[in-house]
């Protein structure tokens, strides 16, 4: 008995232990384990702010908005003092001095009137003009910490010892108050927070991955395109980038032969009573582009489908001639607030491969499984292996009937089923025309981009008046299905761009092989013949012939990310031989004339799809 007694005290006395040590564990971590991560980034950002205001007592800093936003957050604040990204490594620095001191977070509750003598009183108006904006019922709270007031709805954390010390400030940018261009321009400080040290190393890892396959410092690197002020928002493509540019095209014509598509020309300046029977001088106008022609008012057209209803219009057809698909590269315009343009991927003037396919009601399911199965056939063939699909379905307010709904939802659904897709719905997110299918493609960095769309449209075939015969003699309505594979060209480059960091697959690259002679005054007449063979054959090949050393030569070579750079000296003259080496490798391989001939053709053959080479 004495013998289970000792036991059952020893084990007690371990149970103490085991329960202390936890203790002082949740003690230690409390951070992590009451608050989420959001409270905590949100707590960060009013960090952030009270640092600046006590490292700058002297400075007059006025607080805009500090919100939560994906991996971090940023504070928005209006002073004369210029912030650069120089200066950040001290705003940490004293972010980290007020954690460790613990300054306890208290909640206030205040009425509106007196919120806005305390925040007149604090001299920020920005908050003031917050306060004053808020509707009749809201509670206005604020949060003290230390000295430091903030508006704020909440919640926080309980005291700044609480909050993690893996943040990082990244970079100080312009942004304009509330969003509006017609307000003063603030400063923006973006941050990334997390809540482990492993976590925030990895981020900042992928940032500087991020960074270096940004496509907007590839695309000067080489020499791809570039902006300009006079055209803001509007690319100028280089001949390196206007090759990628066509190349895509030409790429989608292969693609359209196989599919039975009809490419037509449309004009790009339309009168504006065009867009009023489209709708989209309604619902549309603020990001249009008008003009006025003997006294009529115009407008530069945003999207392609008010022409093709015109074309459909325009001829009688019965159910034989459906479906009808029109293929449309046409120029479009379309007005971008400056806060939200960037690069390639948000411009006001792209193209896009876009169709507008009329068909009838019944064959909707058919169209619906090729268009799949073209899609994915075309994203793998640019390496996009990972690819998200969702059906949108009726929003509440939309147009037709519950009927056509039904049977609309329902054959985009029996359709993406008989594909083999997974998908997931997304209820109530369709267009207010009709539900569609939205396509999202991951980039090498985990990055997903919206690329293809499939939308079923019931409003325009009512509004221009559509109609076919169908087979029992009457009169009836098409449906009409707008898709877009790679979308607007411009983004699909600059998210491509990225997705390869800058080095092409051999079909696509504007230059797919370098020649370079070892010593010009040797080798520079053989290697200048191997050139021009290669041309006449439709190589894009570059003959390096100036009068630098063979590592330069080199390095730039791999710095432009050709495919392939090829060496002709001495041995490769009287051999009759060629000494390959593909781009990112090492080793360099001799091959004859006529053997990377071959391999350049075969390569060259990798344009299309193995899927569609063959296609009948």
């Amino acid at each position: 008995m004495d013998h289970f007694d000792n036991n059952c005290q020893q084990i007690a006395k371990l149970l103490l232990l085991i329960s202390s040590t936890y203790i002082s564990f949740r003690t230690k971590d409390t951070a992590m384990i009451k608050h989420d991560l959001e409270t905590i980034r949100h707590s960060t950002a009013h960090l952030m702010a009270q640092a600046l205001i006590e490292l700058y007592p002297n400075e007059k800093i006025q607080l805009g908005i500090g919100p939560v936003i994906e991996n971090g957050f940023y504070y928005d604040i209006d002073t004369e003092l210029q912030i650069g990204d120089e200066q950040l490594p001290l705003i940490e620095k004293k972010m980290k001095e007020l954690i460790k001191k613990k300054i306890p977070i208290e909640r206030h509750e205040i009425n509106r009137q007196d919120a806005i003598k305390l925040f007149k009183k604090l001299e920020q108006p920005l908050k003031v003009e917050l306060i004053e904006d808020f509707p009749d019922e809201e509670v206005i709270t604020y949060y003290t910490q230390g000295n430091f007031i903030d508006l704020c709805r909440g919640p926080h954390v309980n005291h700044t010892g609480e909050l993690s010390p893996y943040f990082k400030l990244l970079n100080t940018a312009g942004a304009y108050w509330r969003g509006q261009q017609d307000k003063k321009m603030l400063q923006r400080i973006y941050a990334v927070c997390f809540d482990s040290k492993e976590s925030l190393k990895e981020h900042l890892n992928f940032l500087e991955q991020a960074k270096k396959r940004d496509h907007r410092k590839l695309g000067k690197e080489l020499h791809l395109f570039h902006f300009d002020p006079v055209a803001p928002a509007s690319p100028f493509f280089l001949p390196k980038g206007a090759h990628l540019y066509n190349a895509l095209i030409d790429f989608m014509r292969e693609v359209y032969k196989r599919y039975n598509y009809q490419e037509v020309i449309t004009p790009q300046v339309l009168d504006a009573e065009l867009w009023h029977t489209s709708g989209h001088y309604e619902h549309y106008h603020e990001n249009m582009y008008f003009t006025k022609i003997d006294e009529r008012e115009f407008a530069f057209k945003p999207m392609n489908c008010p022409c093709h209803m015109l074309m459909f219009s325009n001829f009688k057809y019965s159910y034989r001639d459906l479906p009808l698909r029109y293929a449309d590269f046409g120029r479009l315009h379309r007005y971008e607030r400056s806060g939200v343009v960037s690069g390639l991927t948000r411009v006001r003037t792209f193209c896009q491969d876009d169709a507008h396919i009329f068909i009838q009601p019944e064959k909707i399911q058919a169209e619906i499984e090729q268009l799949i199965e073209m899609f994915f056939i075309c994203y793998k063939h640019f390496d996009f292996q990972d690819i998200k699909v969702a059906l949108s379905t009726r929003p509440e307010k939309k147009v037709g009937s519950d009927e056509i709904w039904d049977n609309a939802e329902k054959a985009l659904e029996k359709a993406l089923q008989s594909s083999g897709v997974d998908f997931h719905i997304n209820e109530g997110d369709g267009a207010f025309y009709g539900p569609k299918i939205d396509i999202q493609v991951a980039d090498a960095l985990k990055r997903y981009h919206q690329l293809g769309t499939i939308q079923l449209d019931f409003q325009l075939p009512e509004r221009f008046d559509l109609k076919y015969t169908n087979q029992e003699g009457q009169s009836v309505r098409p449906v009409v299905i707008h898709r877009a594979l790679l979308g607007s060209l411009e983004r699909f480059i600059g998210v491509y761009i990225e997705h390869v960091g800058g080095a092409f697959p051999f079909w696509l690259a504007p230059v797919q092989a370098k020649i370079i002679p070892v010593k010009n005054e040797l080798h520079l007449e053989h290697a200048a013949k191997i050139t021009q063979q290669f041309s006449k054959l439709g190589f894009r090949i570059q003959l390096d012939e100036r009068n630098e050393t063979m590592g330069l030569k080199t390095r730039e070579t791999q710095k432009a990310k050709i495919p392939y750079m090829i060496v002709i000296g001495d041995q490769e003259i009287e051999k009759q031989t060629l000494s390959l080496r593909a781009y990112g490798e090492q080793k360099t391989s001799d091959y004859s004339i006529e053997e990377t001939i071959e391999i350049f053709q075969k390569l060259n053959q990798q344009k299309l799809p193995q899927g569609l080479r063959d296609f009948s």
